[in-house]
């Protein structure tokens, strides 16, 4: 089992990633924080082999505290998971040693797909003390392959109809089914189906929108991951 503490500023927000990784199969939460300093006192008590972690934390951001566990030669991963977008934060968190950079707002999906990226890379690690190019290639390729890429459509999803939906979200940045089919002049159907499919993908995240009379309305956000179908 792959022991993983989230640190976030929001309580709320800590708790649904906690729930996300705890849906995840070979992955726990063993405990939340909300402040770097919380993060530290809690990693002097306890042990976690990951640390999910969001950049804008109140006391120092979450790259003082990436620094601070390699200052001490921890062996405890890291990976982003913030609304921090700007390329020096991208770039800093890659220069310190994080493993993997997740953009807010982000579905069950995606965080997922980086677990299970991260879950590959320790089985990776462990097949034996020594390592030829091939296993070399494997080891620094394994999480590059998390991210999103090229995805493989089901049968009946055309690349074209991706493409349309994808814009379409880039340049509204929040938009529900309905909101796409009267951008893209699909049905309200086949924008629900295509959202439906980039939301597994981890390419888009899903949120309730509470009008006060109905049932909510799912919204739609672009998450700024994955290329081109």
């Amino acid at each position: 089992m792959i022991d993983v503490l989230v640190v976030d500023d929001d309580p709320l927000v800590a708790r649904i990633n906690a729930a996300y990784t705890d849906r995840v199969p070979g992955f726990r939460t063993a405990g939340t924080a909300h402040t770097t300093g919380q993060a530290l006192t809690w990693l002097d008590g306890h042990h976690a082999d990951l640390v999910l972690l969001d950049h804008y934390l109140p006391d120092e951001n979450g790259l003082g505290l990436v620094r601070r566990l390699r200052a001490g030669d921890s062996r405890t991963d890291v990976i982003m998971v913030t609304a921090a977008r700007d390329v020096a934060t991208v770039e800093a968190a890659m220069r310190y040693g994080a493993l993997h950079y997740l953009v807010k707002p982000f579905s069950y999906s995606g965080l997922r797909a980086k677990l299970e990226g991260y879950a590959v890379l320790r089985r990776t690690l462990a097949d034996g003390p020594e390592a030829g190019q091939e296993r070399v290639d494997r080891i620094f390729g394994v999480l590059g392959s998390a991210a999103a890429g090229p995805m493989a459509l089901p049968k009946g999803h055309s690349a074209q109809t991706v493409r349309l939906v994808r814009q379409a979200l880039k340049e509204a940045g929040q938009l529900s089914a309905t909101g796409v089919a009267d951008r893209t002049g699909l049905s309200r159907q086949t924008a629900q189906r295509y959202l439906k499919l980039l939301e597994r993908s981890g390419q888009v995240g899903l949120s309730l929108r509470y009008t006060g009379s109905g049932r909510p309305e799912h919204v739609y956000t672009w998450t700024g991951t994955g290329e081109d179908a």
